[in-house]
């Protein structure tokens, strides 16, 4: 017996015996154990009622999705969120509160944010509506087409009784199962946008509307209309067969499209669905993500998800982090470290404090930033967006031309023949492969870059990177870390270096500057016995003073200490590191210079192999810094930069890069701060680092997640890869539709004696779409 029906049992034993015990049983609403109320360890509130469980495991269950087990709920289909917002995958314009069809091109609208869970209650409708379509069809086909392939010719009263058959199996199909598309053509008719249901609208009524006349007023049909046994045309089987071709092919659509979403939804479930909050007087309760507000306390134990962003009071573990950075190296967490939601804790336990939830997290910006991008416009959809402004309209055109041709100069029986081709050329002629060519590609790109640290908040940026010959780059936090570090200790003769660093660290823990935390980080990594300092003060542009162990200590410039003081042996060491562009300071203790330190922004893991392969691909780097002359220089020393500009302010960085354009350069600009957000913001495209300020990464277009320069290469192979995917779908649309209305229109009759079938032309318009999808997402295997 398992552990679980050993609690089923020992809940039946002991409560069993009576009915007044039994009445005051509860359900658990997981399991479906029956729990006393009295006894019960595990409860929770939801809809101002108490739910009790047997275990541990099942209130988790519950307080994660409680919906998912209420009484009457789990057999529900799914409906939408309230409120949210649904769209058109080829039109993004249009947008309306929960589900429906487009009133332009007639598809079925998606929600702008898919859930986490997958809602395939469409796909499921349009699968049955399929396999009953498929019940009528096939016996349809046979019964019209069977005596033609097997050459048996049936006598009249057979004949008729085989035609009511017909009408009796096509008028469900065309009637109820096609009269959707007839809604959502008419749709485009009255939003003056006609669409591809338009086209399959005005086919299947056509040849259904023929046959019925057909069948009922057979007289009204003249001699030359008739076959050689004096029997008029039916096509009940070319309008049943459509509409099941039509509803295989959205079948096939709708599964592939779903896959889009995939990437978003990989990333909705990164997130845990509870959290441990820690009360007050130590407690512990788990509560559902959404009720986790700022400042609360939550523990993480070991393996699980990081569930929200905050910073690490208590404990120390190694969190995966690959989600932002693609890296799988952990990184070691401990007090006053900052912890993203939804990437995975290690073997550590740890208690942190949130700082954002809801929407402001960073998994939820991703996603929200992703979603946007995969509902924007690439410029290459102006293109199709022309083409099918003009498209249904022309193809319109042609069906009349082809049945006036047909009917005036045609073989007999004329009419005939006009109707099919006419109804052929309505039948293969597809919109819809032409509208999803660019959009569909766009939202697999979208999903791929972000499994990637890439994300692209607009379509545009998707598609201009691939054609960018210049990329601007800013220095600090950019090509360099941003962040100085501790390199070198030098003491001057009779003095240690330790005593020299410990007096440094001294005085700059007193101050809340940027090299002054990098000179107490470098201490404390060495192990150097923390001192005390008093009277500290701060001297602008030179340095800082203070008292250490009785003795006035000096940190700073030359200017501070006393160019004259400073021995030959320390000022040369110092010009040295400084054409290393390392930033020196000098200590002196009672006017003496004992020593320096040197501090310096290291370059980015990695930079030099990435700027020279983008170098390699013929891009044009430019490296444009607010910092000196020197400093510059000393940077891009071991760089392959083509120019590099310093004693840049944020104007000047925007100059640059309109001069550029003006010049004709197509012009990306990388950059992490607010100063670069005016050059982020008028490049082709700006590229803000993940590390950097919210106004840079709302000034850019593209945002590397990990803020490292590698993230770039994927992202132009990346936009390569999906311009390329455009142009192949475009090339199949194009093509498809090229050769397609032609062979349908007939003009390969007069050749070769070849007429294409309205039924083939239905199941080459369906898979047609099919194949576009199809290519869209081989962009997921992309190698970036």
């Amino acid at each position: 017996m398992t552990t679980h029906e050993q609690a089923h049992a020992g809940h039946s034993c002991c409560h069993g015996g009576t009915s007044a015990a039994s009445a005051a049983m509860k359900t658990d609403p997981v399991c479906g154990m029956q729990v006393d109320p009295a006894n019960a360890k595990h409860q929770a509130e939801h809809a101002g009622e108490t739910w009790y469980f047997c275990s541990s495991g099942c209130r988790q269950k519950f307080v994660a999705e409680p919906c998912r087990y209420l009484p009457g709920k789990a057999k529900q289909e799914p409906v939408a969120m309230p409120g949210a917002i649904y769209t058109c995958p080829m039109h993004p314009e249009v947008r309306q509160q929960g589900p429906g069809s487009c009133p332009k091109c007639g598809m079925a609208l998606e929600p702008e944010l898919p859930q986490a869970i997958e809602d395939d209650s469409e796909l499921r409708l349009v699968r049955r509506k399929f396999l009953l379509a498929a019940l009528l069809a096939v016996p349809l086909l046979l019964i019209a087409m069977g005596p033609h392939l097997v050459g048996i010719h049936f006598p009249e009263p057979t004949q008729t009784v085989l035609r009511w058959v017909e009408f009796l199996l096509a008028t469900p199909l065309v009637v109820w199962l096609g009269g959707a598309y007839y809604r959502r053509g008419w749709q485009g008719v009255m939003s003056a946008s006609p669409n591809m249901y338009t086209l399959i609208g005005l086919g299947v009524l056509v040849a259904y509307g023929f046959s019925l006349v057909a069948l009922f007023l057979p007289a009204a049909f003249p001699a030359e209309m008739r076959d050689a046994h004096g029997h008029v045309s039916f096509y009940f089987e070319a309008a049943g067969v459509i509409i099941a071709l039509v509803l295989l092919g959205e079948w096939l659509e709708l599964r592939a499209r779903g896959k889009t979403s995939a990437a978003i939804r990989r990333l909705l479930e990164l997130a845990p669905k509870i959290a441990h909050r820690i009360a007050d007087d130590g407690s512990e309760q788990d509560i559902a993500l959404d009720q986790v507000v700022v400042g609360e306390r939550l523990r993480v134990r070991p393996g699980e998800k990081i569930p929200l962003d905050g910073v690490v009071l208590e404990g120390r573990s190694n969190v995966d982090e690959s989600m932002l950075s693609g890296e799988p190296v952990p990184v070691e967490k401990t007090q006053g470290d900052h912890v993203t939601g939804g990437t995975l804790n290690g073997t550590g336990s740890l208690v942190m404090r949130t700082a954002k939830v809801g929407n402001e997290t960073v998994l939820a910006q991703i996603i929200a930033l992703v979603a946007k991008a995969q509902r924007s416009k690439a410029p290459l959809q102006r293109l199709a967006d022309r083409v099918s402004l003009f498209f249904v309209p022309a193809v319109v055109a042609v069906a009349l031309l082809a049945f006036a041709g047909w009917w005036m100069f045609g073989p007999e029986p004329r009419l005939a023949y006009a109707v099919v081709n006419a109804v052929a050329v309505l039948i293969i002629a597809c919109p819809c492969a032409l509208g999803l060519a660019t959009p569909i590609s766009i939202m697999v790109a979208s999903g791929r870059g972000a499994e990637s640290g890439v994300l692209f908040r607009e379509a545009a940026a998707i598609e201009s990177l691939a054609r960018v010959d210049t990329l601007i780059l800013d220095k600090t936090g950019t090509i360099t870390e941003g962040r100085p570090t501790l390199t070198d200790v030098v003491a001057g003769s009779g003095h240690a270096e330790s005593d020299v660093l410990a007096l440094a660290a001294a005085l700059e823990s007193a101050s809340e500057h940027p090299l002054a935390r990098a000179v107490v980080e470098g201490a404390q990594k060495r192990g150097v016995p923390q001192r005390k300092v008093a009277g500290f003060e701060s001297v602008t542009g030179q340095g800082v003073r203070g008292v250490v162990d009785g003795r006035t200590i000096l940190l700073g410039n030359a200017a501070l200490v006393g160019a004259q003081a400073i021995p030959e042996a320390l000022s040369m060491r110092a010009d040295a590191m400084r054409r290393d562009a390392k930033t020196v300071m000098f200590v002196a203790i009672d006017g003496q210079v004992t020593g320096l330190v040197a501090v310096q922004d290291a370059l980015k893991a990695g930079v030099a192999e990435t700027l020279r392969e983008l170098h390699q691909q013929g891009l044009r780097l430019v490296m444009l810094t607010g910092d000196n002359e020197t400093t510059a220089h000393a940077v891009a020393r071991s760089l392959p930069l083509d120019e590099v500009r310093a004693n840049q302010s944020p104007a000047d960085k925007a100059r640059v890069v309109h001069d550029l354009q003006s010049a004709g350069a197509r012009v990306a600009m990388a950059g992490d701060g607010i100063n670069d957000a005016p050059a982020l913001a008028a490049a082709d495209v700006g590229i803000a680092m993940g590390n950097g300020t919210d106004i840079a990464m709302e000034s850019a277009q593209v945002t590397l997640v990990k803020g490292e320069l590698g993230g770039i290469l994927r992202a132009r192979r990346l936009s390569a890869a999906t311009v390329r995917n455009i142009h192949q779908n475009l090339a199949f649309a194009f093509g498809y539709n090229a050769l397609g209305v032609p062979i349908a229109a007939g003009v390969l009759y007069p050749f070769f004696g070849v007429l294409l079938s309205p039924m083939i032309a239905a199941a080459a318009m369906s898979l047609s779409s099919v194949s576009v999808i199809s290519n869209a997402l081989r962009l997921r295997n992309a190698r970036i």
